[in-house]
């Protein structure tokens, strides 16, 4: 943890919104809010790090009633300058353990983000944490990354995701522990900064169980927003998970 705003502060959080990063595509915006506003079924959605608001802004724009979870004080200014964002309410801690006010039909994490739990127990905490805000036949939503360690030989514990000349992205993984950290290096007019993020990654059937303790149940699992088959050479999933209506 950097400061108060864990590993999102200022120096991140001004330059997050990336209009050239395939995140930010108005396209996957738009599908996964799609996605997001139907099975909130005209209830409320909770966005666990709602950060700068790339998906809470467009969702709420849909209809739904948004509330976000946020450690980073940063990321949520941002949030609240654009159109609309001010009227989106935000709970300010880890979302692991905070507590938003009411009831919601839907909880979400996308982009990878439960992976900024760094301990199994803090996953654990966050279905227990969203089980608890989820109205009965409520779903949790989770967009996760499937872990890459087919790319890692024997002795290599490297992972590159992005290279070309100005800037350098590699993950590190420790197989052991389930530990893994992002680093970025980037080199612009002569000068280069580096930045790196810790993780835990975590397997599709992990998550399912962390979910089964939280009284939770999977009902559907797919490949990405569009809904695709989940498959064995599948590199994400979107998956959800339903709180019994009984």
């Amino acid at each position: 943890m950097l400061n108060e705003d864990g590993y999102f502060g200022e120096a991140i959080a001004a330059g997050y919104d990336d209009p050239s990063s395939e995140m930010f595509a108005p396209e996957v915006v738009a599908r996964t809010a799609g996605v997001l506003a139907e099975l909130a079924g005209g209830g409320r959605a909770l966005e666990l790090g709602i950060g700068t608001g790339r998906i809470a802004v467009p969702l709420a724009r849909r209809g739904v009633e948004v509330h976000g979870i946020d450690m980073s004080r940063a990321m949520v200014e941002r949030l609240r300058a654009k159109p609309g964002g001010d009227a989106i309410g935000v709970t300010i801690g880890d979302f692991a353990t905070a507590k938003a006010p009411g009831r919601f039909t839907l909880a979400y994490l996308v982009f990878n983000t439960i992976m900024n739990l760094t301990t199994q127990d803090a996953q654990v905490d966050c279905f227990r944490n969203v089980a608890e805000h989820l109205e009965p036949g409520g779903c949790f939503v989770i967009e996760v990354g499937v872990p890459d360690l087919r790319r890692l030989p024997p002795g290599q514990n490297a992972v590159p995701f992005h290279v070309d000349g100005s800037r350098l992205g590699f993950d590190l993984y420790d197989v052991a522990t389930q530990a893994m950290s992002s680093h970025h290096v980037t080199v612009q007019d002569g000068r280069s900064s580096y930045w790196s993020i810790p993780f835990r990654y975590v397997w599709p059937a992990e998550l399912d169980l962390m979910a089964r303790l939280a009284g939770l149940r999977l009902r559907e699992r797919w490949d990405g927003w569009s809904r695709e088959p989940f498959t064995s050479e599948s590199r994400q999933h979107v998956s959800v998970w339903e709180k019994p209506a009984g």
